[in-house]
């Protein structure tokens, strides 16, 4: 990732989470005009101030440049807590039984070709 990519990342963090570029340095603990200049693709951060970025724009560092994997265990196990939070206690019941009884059917199925 460059830092005019970095930077506009950034910038749409901060947007998205209704900060201003004052409050987000602030939260960071950086200046204001050198928060700009990392916006703008200027300059890039240095890794302890990448991380004071991280921590004030509430991200993960992967998902900040760009290196999120839409596969592994961690995405699925993220996709699936989202799609479930707007579930009834009840639905949430159901949906666990039916992935415990696919689980286990999967389970089977790959013990028997083996």
């Amino acid at each position: 990732m460059n830092k005019q990519e970095l930077g506009q990342k950034i910038r749409a963090l901060r947007k998205e989470r209704k900060q201003t570029l004052e409050t987000l340095a602030e939260a960071a603990d950086i200046g204001l005009v050198y928060l700009g200049e990392i916006e703008r693709g200027i300059k890039m951060p240095s890794l302890k101030t990448f991380i004071k970025l991280v921590n004030a724009l509430d991200v993960s560092a992967d998902e900040l440049i760009g290196l999120e994997t839409r596969s592994g265990r961690d995405y699925y196990a993220q996709k699936l807590s989202e799609q479930m939070q707007s579930l009834t206690q009840e639905e949430t019941a159901a949906v666990l039984s039916i992935l415990e009884t696919t689980i286990q059917q999967v389970k089977k199925l790959r013990n028997e070709t083996i």
